[in-house]
């Protein structure tokens, strides 16, 4: 039998662990807060400036051409949303290599910003759709349904992490739907140039055929940088998360274990 000193005793060191723990996550983690906030300011920035700051567009060539300035927007979260397919990706393969706790961590957060930023597309992309194409969403464009069924993929890994208990099979089975949900991205960014129906082309470089302006350019160059910064801060701030709450499952793990014994 353990006393009630012994247990008393138990859970003061246990706490002392825990407080211990929490410091050494709190010296990772404020810098992830940082970055994030700084993200998410240089995003408002971003707004501010397509819409109050970046010229119109040529009006003769859009049906709305106020209404171009939520791709501002719209075309950051899309790569941001790449950024975390790409993680997700890695993570897996790290999982499935090397039963790797980080390269697990990778799939969880990967899967969470993928669903973050790709409910930011899905969202904003109707918006401009009904108001340039007339109709929100156009089912049979390539881009658009291979994008939606990619956020499908991202929402199914959240739910599934939420509610499946937590072990190798299921992990197992995740990671393989996380190297699925990626086999889409590459497919999805072809879309736009082998399948263009509504979806514009992807513009990579500024010539005399795209016309675009200087300041549309500089405004977007801002929103890349902005949403990678987010982008950036998102993945630490969520990666500490993660950790301390690994490392108070391992805690309250041995102190039932103490208190049985």
């Amino acid at each position: 039998m353990v006393s009630s000193r012994d247990d008393s005793r138990l859970l003061t060191n246990s706490i002392h662990d825990c407080v211990v723990f929490r410091n050494n996550v709190s010296d990772y983690r404020d810098p992830a807060v940082t970055i994030t906030v700084l993200g998410m300011a240089c995003a408002a920035i971003t707004a501010f400036l397509g819409f109050f700051q970046a010229p119109l567009v040529d009006p003769d060539s859009w049906n709305a051409p106020e209404a171009y300035r939520i791709l501002y927007w719209h075309v950051p979260f899309a790569w941001s949303s790449f950024l975390s397919f790409c993680l997700l990706f890695l993570g897996s393969v790290s999982w499935y290599v090397k039963r790797s706790e980080r390269g697990w961590s990778m799939v969880v957060i990967g899967s969470e910003l993928g669903l973050l930023f790709g409910m930011g597309v899905v969202i904003s992309g109707p918006i401009w759709g009904a108001a340039e194409w007339g109709v929100p969403w156009d089912w049979g464009d390539v881009r658009l349904n291979t994008y939606a069924l990619l956020t499908l993929v991202a929402l199914f890994l959240v739910m599934s992490l939420r509610s499946q208990p937590d072990g190798e099979e299921t992990r197992d089975t995740l990671a393989a739907v996380g190297l699925f949900g990626f086999v889409l991205v590459p497919i999805t960014a072809a879309a736009t140039t082998l399948w263009t129906n509504r979806h514009p082309e992807v513009i990579l470089r500024e010539s005399e055929e795209t016309g675009f302006d200087p300041e549309i350019l500089q405004v977007m160059g801002f929103g890349a940088v902005s949403f990678m910064i987010l982008f950036i801060g998102l993945v630490l701030l969520n990666y500490s998360i993660y950790t301390l709450r690994g490392e108070l499952e391992v805690l309250n793990r041995e102190i039932d274990e103490e208190g049985i014994n």
